[in-house]
This record gives structure tokens, C-alpha cells and sequence, in this order.
């Protein structure tokens, strides 16, 4: 191949992916300019399911075991595949054998959005272990669930799914599969359609990442539908990375705010204090009247008793807490 084709060619995959960008800002705005009629149905159905009865554990054994039992219940709801996928972004908070078998056995869920969701939990424990059944999917029926666990492999140093991501830089102007590094996926038509491009476009700027409410465009109108204020979860997860007396109170004081999602992101950001006044303000949560936010708590309940959770990415604040605590 010539200079001037491998330069054409570049050339048609930048604009590819711009293309692809602007698809995703242009149907985040369209949702968010149509709310649904029951957004609470249409977003998280089952956030208001109640809250079962938290039994009066007096023991730190006992604890763990009704948080694992609330994540262990709702990651089998056979009948609320939203109540799996919000149990999915709790288990992707920590990393270990139980919490891992669960996410595996999710990606071979009947529901698309839940085989996502366990691919994007399992991108979340950024553990190894699970990059072989992430492969798998690369051939799943559904092209979101394919094109999800392509880019996840890939944050993953997985090039297994390259090939997918370059149909779907392509575009519509390939038919065929994209051979490269020796693999070679069904490439499902879907990933040269528009209408497709432009809702995995869409979930890439929602930022595709998995959290207590969902993933994508559904988790984002749920936040917005509930008056969740994302500028206050923002500040938690940047001052979190402070770890002073002030800001652990701060958090703390945070667990009993009126905003769901303050809680939640409160839950998570104390999950690396070991404390017990901690562990038991954390605890507490489990019988939060939000799913959600109850089983983000579990999660980061069992965090604060040892349970490892995925590695810590350096930050501008955690540099400067390192610096602190020297």
C-alpha cells in the first residue's frame, strides 16, 4: 500500500471517529430533551422496590453476611433485569472470588443490558482474570454487548476486539469483517449501520461506565429525572481523594444527605476506611430506601472490612495525599 492510501486511510478513520463522537452528543441531547412518562420506570425500574427487612446482625461476620446476601439476591432477581445491572455495578467495586464468579455468570444473562453491564463491572475490578470470558462475548449476538466488550478489553491492554473497533470506525463504508493482529469476529451488520453507531456513540458519551443507577443514557436521565446533583458527586470523588480527618467527616456527614446520589457516591468513597465508626455508618445503608443506594452500601460495607477492591488510579488528590502522609 502506497504513502498516499495509508494516509487516505488514517485520514477516513479520524473522521470516523469524530463522526462517531458527535452521534453520541447528538442522541445524549435528544434523550434529555425527551423525558419519559414514568421516568423512574422507564430508567430504573426497580429503584423503589422496598427494602427488605435488615436483620439485627450484632456481629461483624453476621454484617457481611447480609451484605452479601443483598448483593447475591439482587444479582439473581430473575424478574427485574434492572435490579441485576444496579447489583452489577456494586459487585464491580470490589475484587474478589465471590464478587467475580457473580460478575462471569452475568454475561451469559438472557438480557443485553445486564450481559453489558457485567462486562462493564468486570472493566471496573480491572481484574485479568476475567478477560477470557470478556472475550467471549466479542462474538455475542448483540452488537452493543460486542462493541462494549471490545473497548473493554482494549482499556484493558486486550486487543482481542480491535477488529471490531475498526468496523466500527468504518462505518457503512466497509461490508466485511476488518483482519487485523490475526483476529477475526462476526462482525454484525449493525456495526455499519448509523442508527447503531449513533447509540454506541451515544453510550461512549455518557462515558460508558457503570455506576449505583446504570450505565449510558438511562442511568444519566435517571440522575437527572431524580434531581441528583452531579456537580456534588463530582466534588465527593475529588475531595475523597484527600484522606484528612475533615473530608472523612465531610463523607460521613454525606451518608445521611436527601440526595440519593450524594449517598451513593459518599458509600463509595468511604470504602477504603476501615474504621468501625465507619463500617457501621456505611452499614446503615443497607437499609436505604433506594436500591440503589443500598447496594452500593453493601459493597462498600465489605470494602471497609478488607475486602480488596480494584486498583487505585493516581489522581492530582491522591498524589497530594501521598505527599501529606509522608
Amino acid at each position: 500500500m502506497n504513502a498516499a492510501r495509508i494516509g487516505a486511510d488514517r485520514q477516513w478513520r479520524s473522521m470516523g471517529l469524530v463522526l462517531l463522537a458527535l452521534a453520541g452528543t447528538m442522541s445524549m441531547a435528544a434523550a434529555a430533551q425527551t423525558p419519559p412518562v414514568n421516568p423512574d420506570s422507564a430508567v430504573v425500574g426497580d429503584t423503589d422496590q422496598p427494602a427488605p427487612a435488615l436483620p439485627k446482625a450484632v456481629t461483624a461476620a453476621e454484617r457481611s453476611s447480609a451484605a452479601w446476601k443483598l448483593l447475591t439476591d439482587a444479582a439473581a432477581d430473575p424478574k427485574h433485569p434492572q435490579t441485576r445491572i444496579q447489583a452489577l455495578a456494586a459487585l464491580g467495586l470490589m475484587r474478589s472470588a465471590r464478587s467475580e464468579k457473580m460478575i462471569v455468570s452475568a454475561m451469559a444473562d438472557p438480557d443485553v443490558d445486564v450481559r453489558t453491564a457485567a462486562v462493564l463491572a468486570a472493566g471496573q475490578t480491572k481484574d485479568r482474570n476475567m478477560t477470557t470470558s470478556i472475550r467471549n462475548l466479542l462474538d455475542d449476538k448483540e452488537p452493543q454487548v460486542a462493541f462494549v466488550a471490545a473497548m473493554t478489553l482494549y482499556k484493558m491492554g486486550d486487543k482481542s476486539g480491535e477488529d471490531i473497533l475498526m468496523a466500527v470506525v468504518d462505518g457503512d463504508r466497509k461490508a466485511g469483517p476488518t483482519l487485523i493482529h490475526g483476529t477475526e469476529h462476526k462482525i454484525n451488520k449493525d456495526l455499519h449501520d448509523p442508527t447503531m453507531l449513533a447509540k454506541m456513540g451515544a453510550m461512549q458519551g455518557a462515558s460508558m461506565l457503570l455506576g449505583p443507577f446504570g450505565f449510558g443514557i438511562t442511568a444519566f436521565e435517571f440522575i437527572r429525572q431524580s434531581g441528583g446533583d452531579l456537580a456534588r458527586v463530582s466534588a465527593i470523588e475529588e475531595i475523597a481523594q484527600e484522606r484528612i480527618e475533615p473530608v472523612h467527616k465531610e463523607l460521613i456527614a454525606a451518608l445521611g444527605d436527601k440526595d440519593l446520589t450524594v449517598r451513593a457516591a459518599a458509600a463509595k468513597a468511604l470504602a477504603d476506611y476501615h474504621d468501625t465508626p465507619t463500617q457501621m455508618a456505611v452499614y446503615a445503608l443497607l437499609d436505604d430506601a433506594k436500591q440503589p443506594v443500598r447496594l452500593t452500601g453493601a459493597a462498600a460495607y465489605l470494602r471497609t472490612t478488607g475486602v480488596p477492591g480494584p486498583p487505585a488510579t493516581t489522581t492530582a488528590g491522591s498524589a497530594r495525599a501521598a505527599k501529606t502522609s509522608h
